[in-house]
């Protein structure tokens, strides 16, 4: 105990001086006019060709109002510029410009001059250790934020059934997420929080069940079989939705993993799902699991007009 306590200290007295002597105590950084978390923001940008909005809040782990005022600084600037999201024109990508591309030059030359300088006052076994511990600690950090392990697993548990806060919060993600990226408004929501708040009083039976992804008790996905509302023993798929931190982490294929094999034990003929043609995410998840297209046309039942589409998975 006193050996881990001394490391902590170690690490902690280290992490200031690197703070201090990084510029990072100071209101500009990196020879720059600018605030650490705009040098840091053009590097991300730059390591990635492009980026939204949505995508930077994560990365910086930042509020996204805040994040929002300094990428319009940095358009406004001409540091960056916004083109339309090719799978989505109301959806926006943000890329450097000449200038800001400039800017991510001169933040890296300085950057790198500030490595090789210290690395000058190291031996070839301690520049190796300290490449080594850098990465090591700086991935650990982030696993602590992301909740995952060093390999970036997700510790999240799958539950099913009715749960506290359950309603608002499935609508809180669709309503959220939808409104975001598709411009879904009070029409969506409302539908949402009307047929989960009616479904949740038939979950009862047998025939219906939802389940839950929870991170840190505190539910970050969802998907629902309900397998009464379409009749002619067809389950139909329902509320689908992951927490924007919790794409990409394996949640989405173990909750359809589960709403699956509810479906095979209770052998109904097939399950339905409705959606339409801008969830590419969505569509290979459900194809990976037997799913195919039935169906495609111009709809409106979410309250906007567009290409709505179902697909059937069909028991084998």
């Amino acid at each position: 105990m006193i050996a881990e306590s001394l490391i902590v200290e170690e690490i902690r007295v280290a992490s200031r001086l690197m703070v201090r002597e990084l510029g990072f105590m100071k209101p500009t950084l990196a020879a720059t006019e600018y605030s650490p978390s705009v040098v840091h923001t053009l590097l991300e940008v730059e390591a990635r060709g492009s980026m939204t909005a949505a995508q930077l809040v994560q990365v910086l782990g930042l509020e996204k109002s805040s994040v929002s005022r300094m990428l319009a600084k940095l358009v406004n600037v001409g540091e960056l510029e916004e083109t339309p999201s090719v799978e989505d024109a109301r959806t926006k990508q943000l890329g450097l410009t000449a200038q800001g591309r400039d800017t991510v030059r001169k933040i890296n030359h300085y950057g790198n001059e500030r490595v090789i300088a210290a690395l000058k006052k190291m031996g070839p076994h301690q520049q190796h250790a300290v490449s080594q511990g850098l990465t090591a600690y700086a991935n650990a950090l982030k696993a602590c934020r992301d909740n995952t392990d060093l390999n970036g697993q997700r510790s999240f548990n799958i539950v099913s059934g009715y749960h506290a806060g359950m309603i608002g919060r499935i609508t809180e993600m669709h309503g959220s997420y939808y409104a975001r990226e598709h411009n879904f408004g009070r029409f969506f929501e409302s539908k949402v929080a009307t047929g989960l708040a009616d479904f949740s009083g038939r979950l009862d039976k047998a025939c219906n069940q939802i389940w839950l992804a929870v991170l840190d008790e505190r539910i970050v996905g969802s998907v629902a079989i309900d397998g009464e509302d379409l009749g002619n023993g067809e389950a139909h798929l329902r509320w689908f939705i992951l927490d924007d931190g919790c794409r990409g982490s394996g949640a989405g294929k173990k909750l359809i993993g589960e709403a699956m094999k509810f479906c095979d034990d209770r052998e109904f003929s097939a399950v339905q799902l409705w959606t339409f043609n801008k969830l590419a995410a969505a569509r290979r998840l459900y194809e990976s699991f037997g799913f195919k297209l039935s169906k495609e046309w111009q709809g409106d039942q979410w309250g906007s007009n567009m290409t709505e589409q179902q697909f059937t998975r069909r028991v084998r």
